[in-house]
């Protein structure tokens, strides 16, 4: 569990490629949002009963297998509608298009609610900012909740390392541009809980991520000054190891 200005998140990591799925609240509520369940609907479901929680939607922030590969089950078994990207809403609804040999088998589904990017929502009363960051996917969103200064990075940014960009519709250029959005946009506290391996902050990442140096160099943020705010950031269960990932 991590929590923070009000907020409890609890990050779950799930399926053979060990992703990160989260169910996130204002602490104490009895309602809360799901991101990004990939798989192992059974054990995602056990964690919500145990918690007690409504699901109020369910947030997609880009459609690769092990980021909606529960979509479906879940979506059913608590009537929260999904929140998918626009432009990759035909790779959830036929899920099969993008499932590796090996893998699966999903469910496909229709989503519900479809975004762009640049809207604002607030779902089970926590306010959230809808950014594009397409580069890993092209129609890859982030997560914004400005007032618990986090964001739900999804395959942009992780712990050491960024995004793959040697898949179908990936584009370097255009992920360096998304992390330079993020970088340049929010405060260097703002924790980032990504999809995959460990929770992590802005600043830290910035001062420390080897896939940051053009950035850092760019920016010449003092190293020690952006580390000074990243804290002991604590960890998802499970937390995969590796250097560039998300599939």
């Amino acid at each position: 569990m991590s929590a923070g200005a009000g907020l409890d998140v609890r990050s779950f990591t799930v399926g053979p490629v060990q992703e990160n799925a989260y169910i996130v609240r204002l602490a104490g509520a009895s309602r809360a949002v799901l991101v990004d369940p990939g798989d192992e609907p059974d054990r995602l479901l056990g964690a919500i009963e145990q918690l007690g929680v409504q699901i109020e939607a369910i947030l997609i922030t880009h459609c690769h297998f092990d980021h909606i590969g529960a979509v479906a089950p879940l979506a059913r078994a608590t009537s929260a509608p999904v929140y998918c990207p626009e432009i990759e809403r035909p790779v959830l609804e036929d899920i099969a298009l993008g499932t590796p040999p090996g893998f699966g088998p999903f469910e496909s589904y229709r989503p519900e609610r479809l975004l762009a990017g640049g809207e604002s929502l607030t779902l089970a009363d926590i306010d959230v900012e809808v950014l594009l960051t397409p580069g890993h996917s092209p129609g890859h969103l982030t997560f914004a909740l400005p007032a618990h200064a986090a964001i739900l990075s999804g395959d942009v940014l992780f712990q050491g390392s960024v995004g793959r960009t040697d898949l179908p519709f990936a584009d370097h250029a255009t992920l360096e541009r998304s992390l330079a959005t993020l970088i340049d946009t929010l405060p260097a506290e703002t924790t980032v809980y990504p999809g995959h391996m460990g929770i992590t902050t802005l600043g830290r990442e910035l001062a420390t991520n080897p896939f940051l140096v053009e950035l850092r160099s760019e920016r010449r943020t003092p190293v020690v000054q952006a580390a000074a705010v990243s804290g002991a950031a604590p960890r998802p269960d499970g937390v995969a190891g590796g250097a560039t990932g998300g599939s």
